[in-house]
Formats: structure tokens, C-alpha cells, sequence
């Protein structure tokens, strides 16, 4: 027994803390904290169908705490209470609101959504190819000849139009403080936008079960000033010019065109099956889940399957020595466009 009154105990107080935690966590990966127009427009009706579906739990619990008082068994009470049909006026009552409290919801959702479909922009526009890897993301700029992996830059105040598409399985682009969730699919092409309003670095997440990465399956979007955007565009074009600094990061550079660049590219030359690692050095995370430093970087180098099960990069602890490794390492680490 007091097992259980110690359970009772703590039961309060752990429902008290999920509800005060639930506050908290990154305002950049939340969708109740909107950064962009359509972030906006979205939680106006996540809004709405809160109230609507608050407003019912309140009715509901008053009528039955109101039926659970009136109609309990008093004292002296014997025998079933007699039994009444239905009343068809409370039974229209009941249908009828419900009707129209769908049609409440319904008709700011379907306004909401010919609106945004009517503001898609065509003209004085970003354009970004995604495309989703099991467990990465790969952003094309077409029009500026720049690509990155994990890491989105957009303009801010500016609208940014994606062409999103899968190379492997059904993934799904989230931004929350941005816009909602939109499917990569194999084989064809989802289409959507959004604008960020600040600078800031907004979390997004891949929002459909892919496999066994799932949930490591991170990118970030840096939302910058215009003039900032474009010098990182210059930067990303002249990244190709950059020479190695040491003599170690030059050996690294001549291990990663031998055994990584087939995969990988660098300053547009390269392989597109990994990562675009031309500002790799400017990162904060490795493979987009590991804090950036030298040490993690062998790691992920050494066996990245322990770090991110199921991705296709195959482990380099036994291909190269901890030498080439610390080599390949300091290329790596020289790879920045913002000193």
C-alpha cells in the first residue's frame, strides 16, 4: 500500500512538471512562435481549432458533472431509475452544433489555403531544389549555382520557393517556425514557400518516418540580412580557389580527392551522393547531430554508422591509418568561407 500512496504522490507532481516543461525547448522549432507569413496564417487556425476544441471539452465536462449531480443514486434509492427515450430536440441540438462547428473550421481552413496557393510566388524569388537523402538534406540554388548540404541560407523579408523531391524513401521538409510540413516523394515534385521576417537560425526536421535515423535527420535554415545572403553566395562560388593552409590539411586534401570526393563535393566539384562540404568548417554540427570539433569529426570518419545507424557512408577506421585520419581532419576543418 505504500508503494501505491508514493505512486499517488508523485503522479501530481509529474503531471505539473510535463505541463510547466512543455513551454519550454527551442523558439526556433516551434510552430506556436511564428518567424514568416505563413507560419502566421497556420497558427491563426491552429488557434481557431484550439478554441473550438476547448470550448467542447468545457460544454461537455458542465453537462457531465451536471447529469453525475443530479442523477446520482441517493440514499434509499432501489431498483434500475425508470427509462426514457431519447429527446429529438436535444438530439438535433447535438448534431447540429457539431455541423456547425466543422463548418467554423472549415471555411477559414480552405480561405487560408486558396490564399497561400494564390500568393505563390513567381517572380523576385529564391529558388531552392531539395532533395532528401536518408539522413540528410541537399539545397540547390538553380538560379545562383550554389549548393549546400544540411545547412539552408535564405534572405530575409524575401520569399524562398522549393521544389522538394526524395532520392530514396518518403521524407518530409518541416520547418515549424517557417511553415508546415510538406512530403519529399521519390519520383516526383511537392511544391511550397515561405519567408522568414528575422534573422535567426531555424530548426527543421524531417517529419515522416524514413528509417532507422529518423529522428537524427536535422537541418537547419539561417536566415540572414540581403546583403549578407549575397556575400555568402560570392563566398560559396570562390570557395573552389581556396588552397589547404598546413601542410597536414594539404596531405588531408589529396586523401579526400582519392577516397571522399566521389561522394562528396567541394566548391561544385565533386559527387552529390553525400553532403555539399564546402563551408563545412563554418558548421556547428557534424553530420548535422554532433558538436562541431576535431574529435567528432574523426569520429564520424572512424564509424559513422555508430553515430547515425543506417546511413550509406561506409567507416574509414579501417581503410586509413589515424594519421590520413587526423590529416583529412584538418582539411575539413580548413574548409570556411566566413574568417
Amino acid at each position: 500500500m505504500s508503494g501505491w500512496k508514493n505512486l499517488c504522490r508523485l503522479l501530481p507532481i509529474v503531471a505539473l512538471a510535463m505541463f510547466v516543461l512543455t513551454g519550454c525547448g527551442d523558439p526556433y522549432l516551434s510552430a506556436l512562435d511564428p518567424k514568416g507569413p505563413v507560419a502566421e496564417s497556420q497558427l491563426s487556425l491552429i488557434k481557431l481549432s484550439f478554441y473550438i476544441m476547448l470550448g467542447v471539452f468545457i460544454v461537455v465536462m458542465v453537462i457531465f458533472t451536471y447529469v453525475l449531480v443530479k442523477f446520482r443514486k441517493r440514499p434509499g434509492q432501489t431498483g434500475i431509475p425508470k427509462q426514457v427515450e431519447g429527446n429529438h430536440k436535444l438530439e438535433i441540438i447535438w448534431t447540429t452544433i457539431p455541423i456547425i462547428l466543422l463548418l467554423v473550421l472549415a471555411i477559414p481552413t480552405v480561405i487560408t489555403t486558396f490564399d497561400l496557393a494564390e500568393k505563390f510566388p513567381s517572380e523576385d524569388v529564391v529558388n531552392v531544389k531539395v532533395t532528401a537523402h536518408q539522413f540528410w538534406w541537399e539545397f540547390d540554388y538553380p538560379d545562383l549555382e550554389v549548393s549546400t548540404g544540411q545547412d539552408l541560407y535564405i534572405p530575409t523579408g524575401k520569399k524562398v520557393q522549393f521544389q522538394l523531391t526524395s532520392a530514396d524513401v518518403i521524407h518530409s521538409f518541416w520547418v515549424p517556425a517557417l511553415a508546415g510540413k510538406t512530403d519529399t516523394n521519390p519520383g516526383m515534385v511537392n511544391h511550397m514557400w515561405f519567408q522568414a521576417d528575422q534573422p535567426g537560425v531555424y530548426q527543421g526536421k524531417c517529419a515522416e518516418l524514413c528509417g532507422p535515423s529518423h529522428a537524427l535527420m536535422d537541418f537547419k535554415v539561417v536566415a540572414v540580412s540581403p546583403e549578407e545572403f549575397d556575400t555568402w553566395v560570392g563566398k560559396m562560388k570562390a570557395a573552389a580557389e581556396r588552397t589547404p593552409a598546413t601542410a597536414t590539411a594539404q596531405q588531408g586534401q589529396e586523401i579526400f580527392n582519392k577516397s571522399c570526393l566521389g561522394c562528396h563535393a567541394v566548391g561544385g566539384q565533386g559527387g552529390k551522393m553525400g553532403p555539399n562540404l564546402t563551408a563545412f568548417g563554418d558548421r556547428d554540427k557534424v553530420a548535422g547531430i554532433l558538436e562541431y570539433n576535431k574529435e567528432n569529426i574523426a569520429a564520424w570518419i572512424h564509424d559513422p554508422q555508430s553515430k547515425k545507424p543506417g546511413n550509406l557512408m561506409p567507416a574509414f577506421g579501417d581503410k586509413l591509418s589515424d594519421q590520413e585520419i587526423d590529416s583529412l581532419v584538418e582539411y575539413l576543418d580548413g574548409l570556411k568561407i566566413n574568417e
